[in-house]
């Protein structure tokens, strides 16, 4: 591990010394950098292989044949695999490393609630609690719901921003950045309905007005009424299929068609994305 030159003696005489640390300490910009190399290191050790596409992501063939995968976010993880031999003996291998806790089958991380039927062999992600939080923190819990969550007639652009000192000191107001923020957490982990509409409204964080606020607000309506809505992922065959759409020239300011795709995997989406194309056809 690389060691790093810590603050300063105030003793006299010695103002130009200084510690030497030989380990990072919780909370300093390096620690998190130093703590992935150390875990990556005994997950190598382990036998695993690193993902190039998710560094955090480690995968290893068990003595079955099947696959045994890791995911890391900070020191959270969840173990997945077939062979409960192999999990085992990988649980023990890490609570040996490190001071950890077992806590399970996992149920909820990051936000999101991960529901088993085991006699249908389904599996559900939801962020039912998240939204009802955001609904909440955002005075919406009390709205009414709608059905989509951008209507097609409501064409949002750059001029329905505030032009005065008064209406720009009047949006100032409106927390608009951390409800959007709120929202695209949502629509990248488990809701893939309401990216388009999450697209459109985060084009004007830098100066919003009242039309686009309505409009992030009507997001928050169509929430409301779907918040149950969850990724489902059956037996059905392991194949991936994708969907891909485009408007014609839907940016309502420079013209540009926004492009989307949906994959998924066993009838549950795993990538998604909508965003604009790079130049006007």
């Amino acid at each position: 591990m690389k060691t790093y030159i810590c603050l300063k003696f105030g003793a006299k005489g010695k103002e130009k010394m200084g510690y030497k640390r030989k380990r990072s300490l919780y909370g300093l910009k390096q620690a998190p950098r130093e703590w992935y190399h150390k875990f990556d290191a005994f997950m190598q050790s382990q036998g695993f292989r690193r993902s190039q596409v998710d560094h955090c992501m480690y995968t290893k063939k068990a003595g079955d044949g099947s696959l045994i995968i890791l995911v890391l976010y900070v020191d959270d993880m969840l173990i997945a695999g077939k062979d409960i031999h192999a999990l085992d003996s990988l649980k023990q291998s890490l609570h040996g490393s490190f001071d950890m806790k077992d806590l399970g089958d996992a149920n909820h991380i990051l936000g999101m609630r991960i529901l088993r039927n085991r006699s249908k062999g389904v599996l559900f992600l939801s962020q039912q609690e998240y939204i009802s939080k955001v609904l909440q923190c955002f005075n919406m819990e009390g709205g009414k719901t709608i059905g989509v969550p951008l209507p097609p007639y409501l064409k949002l652009s750059a001029e329905d921003s505030p032009t005065s000192d008064d209406e720009k000191a009047e949006m100032a107001k409106v927390p608009y950045a951390s409800a959007v923020g709120s929202l695209i957490y949502a629509m990248v982990a488990t809701r893939p309905d309401i990216a388009f509409a999450v697209g459109v409204v985060s084009r004007y964080m830098a100066n919003p007005g009242k039309k686009h606020w309505e409009a992030v607000k009507g997001i928050m309506r169509y929430l409301k009424g779907t918040k149950d809505f969850c990724i489902c992922f059956g037996k059905q065959k392991a194949s991936v299929v994708g969907f891909t759409d485009a408007d014609y020239a839907g940016h309502a300011d420079c013209r540009k068609s926004t492009s989307g795709y949906v994959f998924t995997l066993r009838r549950g989406a795993v990538s998604w994305i909508f965003r604009l194309q790079k130049h006007v056809v």
